[in-house]
């Protein structure tokens, strides 16, 4: 079975043929750095990681964008607020975005465009539609330039809808834009410089100063990097529209044929209610990675299936993940321990080279099934465990590395140099929580050890009662004894 994807624009699922044999070229929407990131920004950046990570572990060479868009309404506003430079504002969560993204371990982009580095292809962009008769400046001098829908006698193709049943384009200002444009479903490709605003965020043009419409932006640096017909393009669910149609619309009557594949992915809700900023119900990374590791975050968004929503019930949901994780990372842990470096030392070639179980394979070609993959995951750990259990190092060692290589496409793998955690979470660049616990019950353990040495051991027993208490299981090992959390209770 090849890879299938399904695609939004027929929405059925197709097998993935790209426009290159061996190579995949992919432009996923990034950040708005507005504010800083929360959960729900980070469904999207896990979803095309995975995806990434799949093409690549079956052998495709793949050039990967992610954009920032930069500059924006949002942007010009907040940073006003603030009284700062509108640039600085961007960049200071911008910064931010790229931590997050760090955090959750997604493969850094190929490429990350900036909107203000891509202005003169955006301008050159206006000027072909402009002249394809497909967009007009405004009349009366304003700067705006407008996408004229009714031109184009495909529009609405990627979400299925009809023109007469769309509603009039969203506009900050839509009283003084109603004016200017000749249906009040057209949008803006070029918004003109307003009084107020600082010179900073506009640049000249032929129809006058000003900055890029939002949807102007992703056409233009997506055929930029990828060329004007690519594989595939990603985002959220909540872009189909108006950004992703009108993102087809404009680069397909320009003469682009733009992307051949559009996935989207699922939101993270509460409730059954998006999250987001306006709704108030959002989870910031800070506070989340002051709940849980960052690994228990991926896992909670890697593993649902991408087209999913993820309804997240805090502490639930969190602790079921971490609960989860932890079987993979203390069979992991146990399996190195135990079998050494054939396990703890295979890095990404040898990974790349273990067979992975073919319901995995079959599960990840078929729309990325990470559900049923993971599932594969945990019976392939619990073969380990009994392997372990039986005196089967062999055995062991070759179920770990296949749970590794299973965990790796996932962006999983507790013993990938990223997770920093060691064995039971120690290491210079560990969780700082988790390092700081390490050392408290190390400690405990030496002298628990010291108390077994003299033989004194109603003192020994009293510390791992008290460890069992604390919520910490002590496993005595051939290599010494070893702590985990003790599995949660439901």
């Amino acid at each position: 079975m090849s890879l299938r994807l399904y695609d939004t624009a027929v929405h059925a699922v197709r097998d993935f043929v790209p426009l290159v044999p061996g190579k995949a070229g992919v432009y996923v929407c990034g950040a708005t750095p507005q504010s800083g990131p929360h959960i729900g920004h980070l469904r999207a950046a896990v979803s095309f990681d995975v995806l990434r990570r799949w093409l690549i572990r079956s052998g495709y060479e793949v050039t990967y964008l992610r954009n920032v868009t930069d500059i924006d309404d949002k942007i010009l506003a907040r940073s006003a607020e603030a009284g700062r430079p509108w640039w600085a504002h961007a960049f200071t969560y911008e910064l931010e975005f790229a931590a997050a993204y760090e955090a959750v371990n997604t493969l850094r982009p190929t490429y990350e465009p900036r909107a203000t580095g891509h202005v003169s292809d955006m301008v050159d962009l206006i000027a072909r539609l402009v002249e394809a008769g497909h967009a007009y400046p405004a009349p009366d001098g304003s700067g705006d330039v407008y996408f004229d829908v009714a031109s184009w006698p495909d529009y609405g193709e990627l979400t299925h809808q009809r023109l007469a049943d769309m509603a009039p384009a969203e506009d900050t200002d839509a009283v003084e834009t109603a004016a200017r444009k000749r249906d009040p479903r057209d949008f803006a490709l070029w918004k003109g410089a307003k009084d107020g605003e600082p010179l900073t965020a506009s640049w000249p043009t032929p129809w006058g100063r000003g900055r890029p419409g939002w949807h102007l932006e992703c056409s233009a640096m997506a055929t930029r990097y990828l060329g004007a017909e690519f594989d595939i393009h990603g985002g959220g669910l909540d872009l189909r529209f108006p950004h992703h149609e009108n993102e087809v619309a404009q680069s397909r009557a320009a003469g682009d044929r733009f992307a051949r594949y559009w996935l989207h992915n699922g939101w993270v809700v509460q409730g059954g209610e998006k999250m987001s900023k306006s709704l108030g119900n959002v989870m910031s990374m800070d506070a989340l990675l002051h709940r849980v590791p960052a690994a228990v975050i991926r896992y909670v968004l890697a593993v649902p299936h991408y087209r999913s929503n993820i309804e997240v019930i805090v502490p639930d949901s969190l602790e079921e993940a971490r609960t989860a994780y932890e079987r993979i990372e203390n069979f992991l842990v146990r399996a190195a321990e135990t079998c050494g470096d054939a396990v703890s030392v295979a890095g990404a070639d040898a990974l790349a080279a273990v067979d992975l179980p073919t319901a995995f394979v079959t599960a990840m070609d078929d729309d990325l099934g990470t559900p049923a993959a993971t599932a594969v995951l945990h019976e392939s750990v619990r073969a380990g465990n009994t392997a372990l259990a039986g005196g089967d190092k062999d055995g062991a060692a070759a179920l770990a590395l296949q749970v590794r290589a299973m965990a790796d496409v996932l962006g999983l793998d507790p013993l990938d140099p990223h997770w920093r955690t060691g064995f039971g979470g120690s290491g210079e660049d560990a969780d700082p929580a988790r390092a700081a616990l390490d050392a408290l019950v190390q400690a405990e353990l030496a002298a628990r050890s010291a108390a077994r040495q003299r033989r004194d051991f109603a003192a020994a027993d009293a510390i791992r009662d008290r460890l069992t208490a604390a919520g910490i299981a002590v496993e005595d090992t051939a290599h010494g004894a070893r702590w985990t959390l003790a599995p949660r209770e439901n």
